[in-house]
């Protein structure tokens, strides 16, 4: 997967278009994230011990994979996500700018 929990991202398509996060969450297996801020949806919850009163809940809800791009670090821009070896390590790396994306 492209993108790694704390990543800042940007929503490319769909009805949360233009959005920025970080990534909450990732389901590698899944292919779906969670972004911060980006999906909300309505969750009703039947009152419980911990929570006596019940109610409806706002929480984020994942998204699929291929509907984020990672944000350059450099200039803040939506990039796509290269592969290189560096000192015997794999490392994403930002095709716009070349800056490594993994410290």
């Amino acid at each position: 997967m492209h993108v790694k929990k704390g990543d800042k991202v940007v929503v490319i398509s769909g009805k949360d278009k233009g959005k920025q996060g970080v990534v909450l969450t990732a389901y590698p297996k899944k292919d779906r994230v969670i972004v911060e801020g980006v999906n909300i949806v309505k969750k009703h919850s039947k009152p419980s011990q911990l929570n006596p009163q019940g109610g409806i809940n706002s929480q984020e809800a994942p998204i699929h994979v291929s509907n984020v791009m990672l944000l350059d670090p450099k200039t803040g821009e939506p990039t796509r996500v290269g592969y290189k070896v560096e000192d015997g390590k794999k490392v994403r790396v930002a095709k716009k700018s070349g800056e490594t994306l993994d410290k």
